[in-house]
């Protein structure tokens, strides 16, 4: 394991990927996602680590280019020494405004080195959100919660065969940031404590993974 390793900041979709935007048009999910990505990686070049973003253009990257990419490094360097964070933003089905909200993270199915790594997105996502301006700002049915986990296998995460998961052979998740079609996860995700809040638990959530790994 190289004392530093590679972390690649993925972020999703493109300007000319159709839908993935809010009902009013307010919201963009691939400006957003670069957005947070930038954050993401700058703050993690600044205090000292290993971070690029996977895709610096505005077009919507085919995710078999995507994994390409990812591949490419982790020949270089090793796919332990590799890691791949893909950042979205979640979308209820339909059109129109949604009462779905929260925030989680997925990984392949199985128990993989990635699943460390999601539960340290999690760790770090409860007090940014759950304890957080989120939840004293927001609005929650009985039934939601900010912070969205699936325990059945033991850890937090939830999982699914995304591509970008299961084709890429290092540790890889996705995080899947509020709701672009509920107006308080938008309202949220827009206001300058909305993108801190999203950009600091990534942070703290890769950096605390890496001291893990590093012990």
């Amino acid at each position: 394991m190289l004392r530093k390793p590679i972390i690649l900041i993925d972020n999703g979709h493109g300007i000319d990927t159709p839908g993935k935007r809010s009902p009013d048009g307010l919201f963009r999910e691939y400006k957003y996602a670069r957005e947070i990505a930038c954050g993401v990686a700058d703050c993690l070049q600044a205090l000292g680590e290993t971070a690029f973003l996977l895709v610096k253009e505005t077009n919507d990257v085919p995710l078999a280019e995507r994994v390409a990419r990812v591949e490419a490094y982790c020949r270089q360097y090793g796919s332990g020494n590799v890691l791949v964070v893909s950042i979205h933003v979640n979308a209820a089905k339909g059109t129109g405004w949604s009462t779905a909200r929260g925030w989680c993270v997925y990984t392949t199915p199985g128990e993989t080195a990635s699943d460390k790594v999601a539960t340290h997105l999690y760790a770090a996502a409860v007090p940014e959100l759950k304890d957080g301006e989120y939840s004293k700002t927001g609005t929650f049915a009985a039934n939601q919660k900010p912070i969205r986990s699936d325990w059945s296998d033991g850890d937090p995460d939830f999982e699914e065969k995304f591509y970008i998961l299961r084709k890429t052979s290092c540790p890889a998740v996705l995080t899947e940031n509020l709701f672009q079609n509920n107006r308080d996860d938008v309202a949220f995700l827009l206001s300058d404590k909305g993108r801190g809040a999203i950009i600091n638990l990534h942070v703290e959530g890769i950096l605390n993974y890496l001291k893990d790994i590093r012990k």
